[in-house]
């Protein structure tokens, strides 16, 4: 379930960084939020639910409810016009497993402990914006997400159900050396001017006042 999840997890990191960014509106993407939100929500209670109390199996599939929770939580959120605050504070929990997964993973898997350190800062970034009101970030969010949604997620995916994984340091000094590479990149693409339409709804419209129809995550 967790590789094959992560297929999807990609476009919707990637849909979602182009709302932030204002590209789309973040309406437009409330129907991919719902549907990989639901299915990181029911097929991982199906798995764990058919586990029998298999430790292995029950720790490859609990952190699926962790993202699955925020897509459903980002739908809700736009469809219903809510206040943000609540996700935020919850983005900042997840962060927090993140960065503990991505310290822990390290010795046996280094390229997806970076991945694990990738999801933390994203996951941080919407806690600063809809728990902290940083509107400040919302264009270095926006292209965080565009260049790394699917990177860290569907490309994921598809190696490991390849098999084509590698687990060396080298690999993992690499892929934190592209990470490092996409934070300095997001950062120069929000100075740019690329990517700043005013679409009605979108952060760049509404000046990116926190309550407005979030577009996040």
């Amino acid at each position: 379930m967790g590789n094959v999840g992560l297929l999807l997890v990609g476009a919707v990191l990637f849909l979602n960084g182009l709302a932030v960014l204002g590209v789309v509106t973040p309406r437009s993407a409330v129907p991919l939020n719902f549907f990989v939100g639901a299915t990181q929500v029911v097929l991982p209670t199906i798995i764990l639910a058919q586990a029998g109390g298999d430790l292995a199996v029950i720790n490859a599939t609990w952190p699926s409810y962790l993202f699955g929770f925020t897509y459903l939580y980002y739908a809700l959120l736009v469809t219903f016009d809510l206040e943000p605050q609540g996700m935020g504070w919850f983005s900042a929990f997840v962060a927090v497993v993140a960065l503990f997964h991505a310290v822990t993973t390290w010795g046996t898997d280094p390229v997806f402990a970076v991945i694990w350190l990738t999801w933390a800062i994203m996951w941080s970034l919407f806690f600063g914006l809809m728990a902290l009101d940083r509107a400040e970030l919302s264009r270095f969010t926006g292209w965080f997400l565009v260049l790394l949604g699917v990177p860290t997620c569907t490309v994921a995916g598809v190696a490991l159900l390849r098999e084509q994984w590698s687990t060396s340091s080298t690999a993992g000094l690499l892929a934190l050396g592209a990470l490092v590479a996409a934070v300095f990149a997001s950062g120069a693409l929000a100075r740019s001017g690329i990517a700043r339409p005013a679409l009605p709804g979108s952060p760049i419209a509404d000046d990116a006042v926190p309550g407005r129809e979030p577009s996040l995550v």
